[in-house]
């Protein structure tokens, strides 16, 4: 009998060559750069056509207007940024935004840290009962952000007797040079948002909390058995919303002098809207504080378009801004599904 005899090897499957290899991942880079940087190329556009089309557009002036306008905004869009990274969402960010422009204007007759301070301890402790509904109860992010605008608001109300009563900033207050000094024409709150985006960049992406932020994002349950402490993120992330939203609104109240008590109404979806427009993706994981900028940014010039041409009202910027987020959205599944294969 013959003995059994294994197989001869069989030559290796070719591998890809040199030519196909490059095209999937040059794709995989286009998608992601055109994800991360879409809204800074469509800005840059937009500007420099709109500076063609409408003369007005292009001055200092405007651009000074345009930046300071922004800049309230953008403080809260920072930490709507790193809330949505995780996965989450907050609703309350309009209600606290406007509850700390009145809780400043109150104090502000205390003094300078009075001011800034009492509006950063209460929105920082709704940012903290949000994070601890969601990261320790398991309660959904829009259930409990959607509770806490309610009674920011409410509460709100009930500190200005229903908005008859309006809180003024003492005009030659520290607090109002805050909100009303500026540098180079630009005003202070340009400068400070500025400021905050770049200590926020850094932390998000030269430190392990801000790794953590996307492992959590990504897939909560692989960051847990890797060993990061999600519910402490969580947490963190909403506190630091609720800080940044409190803070932007006394940014505001030292501008306008006043605690306002009708603004922030529909502010939590500009926020939202920018985060995404900028490149951060609702489903979590993925996203960048350079992006958001620019998000805010294109936001504010469409705005500010709209104002140029004159015989439109401000009703056709929430128009605009909503249809560029379907826009958005929907590339953004198409250069996600790019990337994946």
């Amino acid at each position: 009998m013959k003995s059994l005899t294994t197989a001869p090897n069989l030559p290796a499957p070719p591998r890809p060559t040199q030519a196909t290899a490059p095209s999937a991942t040059g794709r995989e880079r286009f998608a992601s750069l055109l994800q991360r940087h879409g809204a800074f190329a469509v800005l840059v556009a937009l500007v420099l056509v709109s500076t063609f089309v409408f003369p007005s557009f292009g001055t200092l002036d405007n651009a000074q207007n345009v930046a300071v306008q922004a800049s309230f905004i953008a403080v809260v869009a920072l930490g709507m940024t790193l809330v949505i990274i995780t996965g989450g969402i907050d609703l309350s960010v309009g209600s606290v935004f406007a509850l700390g422009g009145v809780l400043a204007a109150w104090a502000s007759q205390y003094g300078f840290w009075a001011a800034l301070l009492l509006p950063l301890v209460v929105c920082g402790a709704i940012g903290t009962l949000n994070g601890l509904l969601i990261a320790r109860a398991g309660m959904a992010p829009f259930i409990v952000t959607l509770a806490t605008l309610l009674g920011a608001r409410g509460l709100l109300l009930a500190l200005t007797h229903e908005g008859a009563t309006t809180y003024l900033v003492p005009r030659d207050s520290a607090f109002a040079e805050l909100g009303q000094g500026t540098v180079g024409g630009f005003g202070y709150p340009v400068l400070v948002a500025l400021a905050l985006f770049a200590v926020g960049g850094v932390v998000l992406q030269r430190t392990s909390f801000g790794q953590s932020l996307f492992a959590v994002g990504g897939s909560a349950d692989a960051a847990t058995l890797m060993g990061l402490p999600v519910a402490r993120t969580r947490v963190l992330v909403y506190l630091v919303s609720g800080l940044l939203a409190g803070f932007a609104g006394a940014l505001n109240a030292a501008r306008l002098s006043s605690g306002v008590t009708i603004i922030g109404s529909g502010m939590e979806l500009d926020a939202i809207a920018a985060v995404v427009i900028g490149g951060t993706l609702l489903t979590g994981g993925a996203g960048s504080v350079s992006g958001t900028l620019w998000g805010v940014l294109l936001l504010a010039v469409i705005q500010n378009l709209i104002n140029q041409i004159g015989s439109l009202n401000s009703s056709y910027q929430s128009v605009v801004s909503g249809g560029f987020l379907i826009v958005v959205v929907v590339a953004q599944r198409y250069l996600a599904r790019a990337r994946r294969t």
